[in-house]
């Protein structure tokens, strides 16, 4: 055997990485190029749903003197990173692909492609469904003589926050199909612990959320939902394992 060979190996895994990078880097900026003539009317869409519940006569302010560039930049910035991956996790798939069994390949593959999608539709959630409940909330909650007057950066932050969150928390299914196929849990286990899992998906509800139980439910329902789509998935995955030869 030649004793070049792996280093060889190691050296071409690591310039098809490298290749793979740039595409993915790629893609962000060309998305990040496409947006930023339009930084300015997709953050209006972003506050959008704070800007209807605030009282009249009140708006956003910029407290920072770069502020009203950089909030807009920061969202675009963002925005091209959510847009831009599925052709990151595209790049991701096809490093991967060539070292994963025939098996592998066929679960990896769905899971990535819902992992995507449940993370879009955990953002789309958040945008639709629990950004006007919260900022109701918070504009009604202001004591009298108060004007609510919120920061466009501290706005964004907060956003951006509970899009990430709301887009993990939509992972339900993958995580549960995961650990069931993976065999770190079973299915009947999982079951049984369906009322802690409850009670969790509901603390997470009221961390997140404002202190109401309906703000809590929009959240926590949503996840307990989730979680029994991942069980029935899991449970089909399981049964449809016994009954295929194991071949790889």
């Amino acid at each position: 055997m030649d004793t070049d060979a792996p280093p060889q190996s190691l050296m071409a895994h690591l310039l098809e990485l490298r290749t793979r990078l740039l595409r993915a880097v790629a893609a962000v900026l060309l998305c990040m190029v496409a947006l930023l003539p339009f930084a300015k009317p997709l953050y209006a869409v972003l506050a959008q749903p704070l800007i209807e519940q605030l009282p009249a006569g009140a708006s956003m302010i910029a407290t920072g003197v770069a502020a009203p560039f950089m909030a807009p930049f920061k969202f675009v910035m963002m925005l091209a990173v959510y847009l831009a991956m599925p052709v990151v996790l595209h790049q991701l798939w096809a490093f991967v692909a060539p070292g994963l069994y025939r098996r592998e390949k066929a679960l990896a593959l769905p899971l990535l492609v819902s992992a995507m999608v449940l993370f879009y539709l955990g953002m789309a959630f958040a945008y639709f469904a629990v950004f006007p409940v919260i900022f109701g909330f918070f504009a009604s909650a202001a004591p009298a003589g108060v004007l609510v007057m919120t920061d466009v950066s501290s706005y964004l932050d907060f956003v951006l926050t509970l899009f990430l969150a709301f887009g993990v928390a939509f992972e339900v299914p993958v995580v549960v199909v995961l650990l069931v196929v993976g065999g770190f849990v079973d299915v009947a286990t999982l079951q049984r612990a369906r009322p802690y899992l409850i009670v969790v998906a509901f603390v997470i509800g009221m961390v997140l959320t404002p202190p109401d139980i309906f703000s809590q439910a929009i959240l926590a329902l949503p996840m307990c939902l989730l979680f029994e789509v991942g069980l029935l998935v899991a449970r089909a995955l399981v049964r449809r394992r016994a009954t295929q030869p194991a071949t790889p």
